[in-house]
């Protein structure tokens, strides 16, 4: 598919779970839902991907938990800073989702369980609290257990039926156009400005292609208000990874674009960004004085191994 018609697909899939959801979850809320199923989707299928190793014999979600030897699970989260037993893909709860009467709190419990799997390992910081918005018992999703499950189940049977292949071989940023989508359709509802939160796509590219007009190489690209990081993807569409030198910087005061928006972004994008340092707050470190931020302990540093 062309971008224009996978971006097209997105938002009808998106819109079709949204009517599922009516009237229960609030439009502010529900962006939270899709965009961590979104994450949940691509980060289960990285992970297998990772385990069969290219082999075609091997469907790591058919393995029974039990088998996997610790030395292969502590090889896996050192490789790619979290596990993910096959029971607990998206692919194998999104299968029976309408028919598991505690979806709700089993998707909290694997959430729970892939944050913790980090523990101990460089990486619990780039994992802890990705799912922290992602509240599968909340009153949101409605009054009893029952319409929290359906909820939930139509959101992952939505994200579910996006059929774009691989999500690394997508031709849209999948994060990006489905975040500036629900901002736009749902931050006027929320009384909010969608500007706020998001800089439209082609105003991202306009303003990288000037920033880089004639540039074969330069030493940094830093954003000091990075929203959900479109400049900075956008920037790194115009030059080869090579051509950065010491990576990408960008800093958010706003919590509700950084968390957890630009967190699932970075974490996806760090296997496209050779080096992603992101910050919570107001601008601290002046330029050009950006490379001190590898000692600022403000910064959740993603290295491109683990995606």
């Amino acid at each position: 598919m062309t971008v224009a018609q996978q971006q097209q697909v997105l938002r009808a899939q998106i819109w079709k779970i949204a009517n599922k959801v009516r009237g229960a979850v609030d439009g502010w809320d529900f962006k939270q839902y899709v965009l961590g199923t979104l994450f949940y989707r691509f980060i289960s299928e990285n992970f297998a991907a990772y385990m069969e190793a290219g082999d075609a014999s091997v469907t790591y979600a058919t393995i029974a938990d039990d088998i996997i030897p610790a030395d292969l699970i502590d090889d896996a989260i050192k490789v790619k800073g979290y596990f993910i037993y096959p029971s607990e893909l998206f692919a194998n709860v999104a299968r029976t989702a309408h028919s598991n009467d505690g979806l709700n709190t089993d998707l909290r419990r694997i959430f729970d369980a892939i944050e913790a799997s980090a523990s101990g390992y460089e990486s619990e910081q780039d994992i802890k609290g990705l799912f922290a918005d992602f509240d599968t018992t909340s009153n949101r999703l409605g009054t009893t257990v029952k319409d929290k499950n359906n909820r939930l189940a139509a959101v992952l049977k939505g994200v579910a039926g996006l059929e774009f292949g691989a999500f690394e071989g997508s031709q849209i940023d999948l994060f990006g156009d489905a975040y500036e989508f629900l901002i736009s359709n749902y931050a006027a509802n929320a009384g909010k400005s969608g500007g706020e939160f998001f800089t439209p796509a082609h105003v991202s590219k306009l303003i990288a292609q000037l920033a880089l007009h004639g540039q074969q190489r330069v030493n940094k690209i830093y954003d000091p208000a990075c929203g959900s990081g479109s400049l900075l993807l956008q920037a790194r569409k115009h030059l080869d990874d090579h051509a950065i030198e010491d990576g990408f910087f960008g800093q958010e005061i706003n919590h509700t674009t950084y968390r957890p928006h630009m967190r699932f972004r970075s974490f996806i994008c760090s296997m496209k960004l050779r080096l992603v340092a992101l910050a919570l707050g107001p601008l601290q470190l002046p330029w050009p004085r950006m490379a001190q931020a590898r000692a600022h302990a403000r910064f959740s540093w993603f290295s491109p191994h683990r995606c």
